[in-house]
């Protein structure tokens, strides 16, 4: 696979004070990861897993704290965050955001907000140029002209959502960052938006990475699953298979615990124990230690890596075994 995007080794820490001393908290902890151009990747895990932080770390709005991303073979991290506002990767790599009304600035119109990048990221200055792309972007995002000298306050969640989506694309990226983009829409709204992104993607021949903590929204719009764990990948795999059998304890558990599992025939369970602390974590155990089902004496002496299994997949566990969970999920083994 080319990359499109690639992290390596890519961490955050955050300085706390914990018990009187002076700690660090690792949000990401050592993520490796490739996007293909097209590819549509979704992250998921428990809040706090730092999903969130990974996407605004390869979106370079805050700075790595070790490792490096490279976009198209050329490392970004290098670039200072005041410096990257300029550089070409700017406009190439853009992100959508949760809220759809906090992130859109309240004193810009419609028309003013799908303006600035074209401004700002692609120097187009023509006003009649300017008035046609953006007239074309709201043709996109299905929206009628009529809103182009709306507030934000005067939109509906989902039209907002839309300008939020329109934004993005003005810059003509090759690659999306969606975090969370539909979790503040009703259902029936989320649904539009998600179809509209699944065009999107097809017509502009965008890369996504879509962060959702809803495994439902993330089968039916990502080819390809990133499984955080406290700030590690714990498995990654094609959405189909994952979702068929899943070989991590914990991914098991998050697909468990996906409200339609029961009917689905899924055995469903909950996770013991509490997630251990991320301030000054032991590197020697693995994250997962204290809530596994599987866990033995070894995962407290020797943090399992990630692994590439026979079948493609990916997985951090010392007793994945891929024959196994095929049959368990037939329902041979109980």
């Amino acid at each position: 696979m080319t990359a499109l995007l690639e992290a390596r080794g890519v961490k955050r820490v955050y300085p706390v004070r914990s018990g009187g001393k002076r700690s660090l908290l690792h949000a990401v902890a050592g993520v490796d990861l490739a996007i293909a151009s097209g590819e549509s990747v979704g992250i998921v895990g428990e809040s706090g897993c730092g999903k969130s932080t990974f996407a605004r770390l390869i979106a370079r709005l805050i700075d790595v704290s070790a490792g490096e991303i490279l976009f198209r073979g050329r490392s970004i991290t290098s670039i200072p965050l005041a410096a990257f506002v300029s550089a070409k990767e700017r406009a190439a790599i853009q992100m959508v955001f949760q809220d759809p009304t906090e992130s859109l600035n309240p004193s810009l119109t419609v028309g003013d907000a799908i303006a600035d990048p074209l401004r700002r990221l692609l120097n187009v200055s023509a006003r009649a140029e300017i008035d046609a792309r953006v007239r074309k972007i709201l043709d996109d995002i299905g929206l009628p002209e009529s809103l182009l000298d709306r507030y934000p306050h005067q939109l509906s969640g989902g039209q907002k959502a839309r300008v939020g989506i329109g934004r993005a694309i003005a810059a003509e990226p090759d690659l999306l960052i969606l975090d969370e983009p539909t979790s503040a829409l009703d259902v029936s709204v989320q649904a539009v938006i998600l179809k509209l992104l699944a065009e999107l993607r097809t017509r502009r021949n965008m890369a996504y990475v879509f962060v959702s903590h809803d495994l439902n929204v993330v089968r039916l719009v990502c080819e390809r699953v990133v499984v955080m764990y406290l700030g590690e990948i714990v498995e990654i795999a094609p959405a189909a298979r994952l979702f068929d059998v899943a070989l991590h304890p914990y991914t098991r558990a998050l697909i468990a615990a996906i409200p339609d599992s029961a009917r689905r025939g899924q055995k469903t369970s909950r996770l013991d124990g509490s997630p251990r602390s991320p301030i000054d974590p032991d590197p020697h155990v693995c994250a997962f230690y204290g809530r596994c089902p599987k866990g033995q004496p070894i995962c407290a002496q020797s943090k399992p890596a990630l692994r590439a299994l026979p079948d493609g997949r990916f997985a951090a566990c010392h007793f994945v075994d891929v024959q196994s969970e095929r049959r368990r999920a037939d329902g041979v083994l109980g």
